[in-house]
């Protein structure tokens, strides 16, 4: 196998790998920090009562993107998310970081909307599984 056939096979798996992580992580520390984000999400206006569906979301989503195992949907659902976060908790456009953190969150919904335009690529459960 040469370098370039390489290249596109795994460039798409260690890159749904790294554009998930975040949410991996994220998703845990929602679970080993559930009242202290319970608390930051009702200070900014957002029922505490939807953390447990967006720790589902981050890590079901990630591992999903990770396997590549309905990338499409997992992809587009985290893009969404990631852009209202952005709107909801980085908005504050005085403060420098909130503005790294707002353009961050667009960044990554423009990668996961990648995935969805173009798939998981070809090491994935949905290129294993038959096309309908």
């Amino acid at each position: 196998m040469n370098y370039l056939n390489m290249l596109h096979l795994y460039t798409p798996v260690v890159g749904r790998l790294l554009i998930s992580s975040i949410f991996l992580m994220a998703g845990i520390s929602k679970i080993t920090g559930y009242a202290g984000t319970q608390g930051y999400m009702v200070s900014v206006g957002v029922p505490g009562e939807l953390l447990p569906v967006v720790i589902a979301l981050e890590i079901l989503g990630a591992l999903a993107i990770i396997i590549g195992y309905h990338t499409r949907l997992a992809a587009f659902l985290l893009a969404g998310f990631t852009v209202v976060s952005a709107l909801l908790f980085h908005n504050d456009f005085a403060d420098q970081t909130q503005s790294i953190m707002f353009m961050k969150n667009l960044a990554i919904a423009g990668g996961f909307l990648l995935l969805v335009a173009n798939g998981p690529g070809t090491v994935s459960v949905d290129e294993g599984m038959p096309k309908s």
